[in-house]
């Protein structure tokens, strides 16, 4: 089975009904399939050849979900490009893909052989013969590079191909979204060049409409989840924390059945006070760009206080391990590096064979690089990344686990911490934090004191406007020790 079979499929089965809803724009799941062949007839006229990757650099909007699925359609590869870039990122992107063309809103920010700008796209359409656009791939062939988000250096490109994009679909509407029906509705307000994304096949394929806000403010979320009555949303902790303390959400009427989470770690709090206002609605989804937000999954009703902290259990065809750095299977309680194996997974990276091998085994076990637990119950507890663990006077120091302590303050609404070189403890701890709230450094550092043993409390911490994060809300680790150590030197 290919996308462009999910496509055609509904759009005969929903025809007339919403599909995609941008403002005052709607277009029928009959029109999208009609727009997406078109596209994709359109595309390959220009002369592209099934293989070649696309780079898609548009807004959140109708228009770049078109181009998603026309490249689908006509066997060329997507490289999806988020606006939040600098243009030397967005730059590198293209580069390394060897996109051979480039489909755009505003300037481009690299040249390629074919350049199509928002404003044609309609003109392209009108003039691209009607009829399926059926251009056949392998299922292990690329369907999409979704680079890595580059917090420990350049990103990598992932090959996700089409049988991953499938078994993703299986895995939401198994374990994650088993209730869809044509009535159901999912609100992007998040990205749809990485997580929100990935939750439009899910809703298509059901007959459930998929309303695409430009951008995200609590207000603009409010008023669109009443006014379509969402009943599924993806999220960053950052935008849910937002949400939270903007005071009209207390008094918003909403639907929503699944608050989904991911991408970042969020603080207790947050979740404890979006679970008073809106109610059993949250899903956390653990995953990456290898594993595409599917490695485990916390349910709704497993966000219990006690659990508020792990990561969620396996979903139904995707397996986990943890294991030591001799690569023996540990049990519950015991710390080592999470694996996964599952048909989701990515199938290499591009242009990189090294990192491939290094990440990637032979049977399929993928290296996430995240170090994690099993408790007792089989739920999966994540400590940290592995590059990012301290090692203080020979204890390791898991950075999360000091980030919580401190989210867990009142005045604190963002936190990042890091080891420097220490001559007497090998590293010391360190912290940068974001207040809403006056506070003093000391006050804060003593507040971990019941929370955190003495060597994991930060030996300095510093208030800064804002932390350095990725596009899509990821705390750069890596920017904050080099600012703190080029301070310190």
């Amino acid at each position: 089975m290919q996308i462009g079979d999910l496509i055609r499929r509904a759009g005969r089965q929903y025809g007339a009904a919403p599909a995609l809803i941008d403002g005052d724009r709607v277009v029928s799941f009959a029109e999208f399939d009609e727009l997406t062949d078109r596209l994709g007839h359109a595309l390959l006229a220009r002369g592209l050849e099934p293989g070649d990757r696309v780079a898609v650099l548009m807004p959140n909007g109708i228009d770049g979900v078109v181009a998603y699925y026309a490249l689908a359609k006509s066997g060329l590869v997507r490289v999806p490009l988020n606006a939040r870039e600098t243009a030397p990122e967005l730059a590198f992107k293209i580069e390394d893909s060897q996109a051979r063309a480039l489909i755009h809103a505003g300037e481009a920010p690299a040249p390629t052989e074919i350049a199509i700008t928002a404003g044609e796209l309609p003109g392209l359409i009108e003039a691209a013969p009607a009829g399926p656009c059926d251009v056949r791939r392998e299922p292990d062939a690329p369907l999409r590079l979704a680079y890595t988000g580059g917090t420990t250096g350049k990103p990598k490109a992932v090959v996700l191909t089409t049988a991953s994009e499938l078994a993703e679909v299986a895995n939401f509407l198994v374990d994650l979204l088993p209730n869809l029906h044509p009535g159901s509705v999912m609100l992007h307000a998040a990205p749809i060049t990485h997580g929100s994304g990935a939750f439009f096949l899910p809703h298509l394929v059901k007959g459930a409409a998929n309303v695409v806000l430009p951008k995200f403010s609590p207000g603009a979320f409010l008023e669109a989840a009443a006014r379509y009555r969402a009943t599924a949303t993806f999220m960053v902790p950052t935008m849910i924390a937002m949400l939270l303390e903007d005071p009209a959400t207390a008094k918003a009427d909403l639907a929503l059945e699944r608050v989904c989470y991911g991408g970042a770690p969020i603080a207790t709090s947050v979740l404890q006070r979006g679970i008073r206002l809106l109610g059993p609605v949250f899903a956390q989804l653990y995953g990456q760009a290898e594993a595409p937000l599917a490695i485990t999954c916390l349910q709704p009703w497993e966000h219990t206080p006690d659990r508020l902290t792990a990561a969620g259990k396996p979903y139904t065809f995707v397996e986990v391990q943890v294991r030591d750095g001799d690569g023996k299977v540990l049990g519950p309680g015991e710390v080592g590096e999470v694996l996964t194996r599952g048909p989701h997974t990515m199938s290499r990276y591009w242009r990189r064979p090294e990192a491939t091998a290094e990440t990637l085994e032979a049977d399929g076990w993928l290296h996430t690089g995240d170090i994690g637990r099993w408790d007792d119950e089989g739920y999966l507890h994540l400590l940290d990344r592995r590059h990012d663990v301290i090692i203080s006077g020979g204890f390791n120091v898991y950075p999360r686990e000091v980030e919580d302590a401190l989210l867990a303050h009142p005045a604190v609404s963002a936190a990042a911490v890091v080891g420097l070189p220490d001559e007497k403890w090998g590293e010391r701890v360190v912290a940068a934090v974001v207040t809403r709230s006056a506070a003093e450094p000391d006050e804060i550092v003593a507040f971990c004191a019941g929370r955190l043993a003495g060597f994991k409390r930060p030996r300095a911490l510093e208030i800064w406007p804002e932390l350095p994060t990725s596009p899509v809300g990821k705390s750069l680790r890596r920017e904050v020790r080099d600012r703190m150590a080029a301070a310190r030197s």
